[in-house]
């Protein structure tokens, strides 16, 4: 095992350290889930970066299970949209229960989503159930889930700082995302992700924006 110095870390003033995650986490504050986007480009580098920052997530066994498909404009937004709503319409009419129905009505989502032809970018985002190695033998990943969620959180993290809108879509089932951007079976969709701008009429959920106070989720011992 070949260890190295952590020669790139910097020890910050405490009032420093402070001020930096308060602005981050008020930053954060300001995230908000968007379902009517711009059709007006974004850079692919923008994207890129923040595709980038996700790989920088820890992950079990330092495996990085995690397979991130960029699908810009073009044919294959039809076909995605066709059939991420016919999981849809499949959802909200037999899948969900009442009481999920319930849960969801504050958020006004039905199975129409248009916003997956409309904006600039989708990121699907694979986790990978299993790896292959250098001899072609199956390779057992550790923490998938884990690990694909927190990088997950760090591209959104990213876009949102990088000044884009996003939403997370999870259609279910996603077997579909496998076929549409040709990945291997052993990779699982786990969260298609749209970013842009968001549209110039764009209106959120006031249910969205209630978060739970700080002393209803930390305890302290």
């Amino acid at each position: 095992m070949e260890l190295v110095p952590l020669d790139d870390y910097r020890r910050l003033p405490e009032a420093e350290m402070v001020a930096r995650a308060e602005g981050f986490a008020a930053q954060l504050g300001r995230r908000r889930t968007v379902r009517d986007f711009a059709d007006d480009p974004v850079p692919e580098a923008v994207v890129l970066a923040a595709i980038r920052a996700a790989t920088t997530a820890p992950s079990g066994a330092n495996q990085q299970p995690w397979h991130f498909c960029l699908i810009g404009k073009g044919e294959l937004r039809a076909e995605l949209r066709a059939a991420a709503e016919a999981e849809e319409r499949a959802f909200y009419a037999e899948r969900a229960g009442p009481e999920w129905l319930e849960a969801l009505a504050p958020l006004g989502t039905d199975w129409r989503k248009p916003f997956l032809e409309t904006a600039p970018w989708l990121i699907a985002v694979f986790a990978e159930r299993h790896g292959i190695a250098a001899d072609g033998a199956r390779r057992k990943h550790y923490y998938v889930g884990e690990s694909v969620g927190i990088a997950t959180g760090l591209l959104l993290a990213t876009l949102h700082r990088a000044g884009l809108v996003t939403l997370t879509h999870t259609p279910s089932p996603m077997g579909f995302l496998n076929r549409v951007c040709g990945r291997p079976e052993r990779e699982k969709p786990f969260i298609l992700i749209v970013t842009g701008y968001p549209a110039a009429d764009a209106r959120t959920p006031a249910a969205a924006r209630v978060r739970k106070p700080l002393d209803q989720v930390l305890s302290r011992r």
